[in-house]
């Protein structure tokens, strides 16, 4: 797990520094002055993602050493390609830039708090004794708050130079996204079928089921059409490098990070899937 260890860090800290590149101040001031669309994909994403995510691993009886994996793909906020991906499917672009911002920015306390219930609740007695969610939020503050304060500050001074830049800078996370996971499947590449049989259908139950509730919560709650778009994909849509990230902080198996990794490849291929199905019928 040593490349993956060394990677994940440094590549969730630049995807968290191009994230904030991106980011105005009114991506926060959005929130006060139209809090309602907002709401809606907080709740469906902070809270009712873990509840499913929990809900199902009870139900499919899934393995102890695969269920903190899958909570903690559940506790992982939006990652940046829910935003290229809303993008492409018409969606409220800004709603999902906002969403991703705050919800990455809170995560420093959500992520360790949802992942510390569940060790409690699943009774799980490999975590390493000596990590406290004091000690694993710090870490996350300088890999995901620092850089992407320090982004805004790079967009702010050299506006312009950023402007130009920024389909590049979207290339380049997207890019560190896949390398930690192709690094993932080339270190366990003997195993990653087994892995993968056993993390995959509970990825695949997660992932549609949770863009399905998205999709027809905000259908309900939002208000247009772009805002459910966008909605749907931030819950299907998690930052699979901060889960990575937090996976090699708690546990020393790969087999842990396995439920993360299965969740990256479903939710790419459900989600261009999603946009492709939007696409044709607009």
């Amino acid at each position: 797990m040593e490349i993956v260890t060394k990677i994940a860090p440094i590549a969730l800290a630049l995807i968290m520094l191009g994230l904030g590149m991106s980011l105005k101040i009114q991506d926060f001031t959005r929130v006060v002055k139209n809090p309602k669309d907002f709401l809606v994909g907080f709740i469906c994403q902070m809270v009712v993602l873990p509840i499913i995510a929990f809900t199902l691993i009870k139900l499919l009886n899934t393995p102890l050493e695969l269920a903190l994996g899958v909570m903690i793909i559940a506790a992982a906020p939006g990652g940046v390609t829910s935003n290229v991906l809303t993008k492409f499917a018409d969606g409220d672009v800004a709603l999902s830039i906002t969403l991703t911002a705050i919800i990455s920015l809170i995560s420093i306390i959500s992520v360790p708090f949802i992942i510390f219930i569940s060790i409690d609740l699943l009774e799980v007695d490999y975590v390493s004794q000596d990590i406290s969610m004091v000690g694993i939020a710090l870490k996350m503050f300088f890999v995901v708050t620092v850089p992407v304060m320090i982004g805004m500050l790079i967009k702010h001074y050299a506006t312009n130079f950023i402007n130009n830049k920024v389909l590049i800078i979207q290339r380049i996370s997207i890019f560190l996204f896949i390398l930690v996971f192709v690094a993932i499947y080339i270190e366990e590449w003997n195993n990653i079928v087994s892995f993968i049989k056993k993390a995959g259908l509970i990825a695949l139950i997660l992932n549609i089921t949770m863009m399905i509730i998205g999709f027809y919560v905000a259908k309900f709650f939002a208000t247009g059409v772009a805002q459910q778009r966008c909605i749907s994909l931030e819950c299907g849509l998690q930052n699979g490098t901060l889960a990575v990230f937090v996976s090699t902080q708690l546990l020393d198996e790969i087999v842990y990070i396995v439920p993360t990794a299965a969740y990256a490849l479903v939710m790419m291929v459900t989600s261009i899937f999603f946009v492709f199905i939007i696409k044709k019928n607009t």
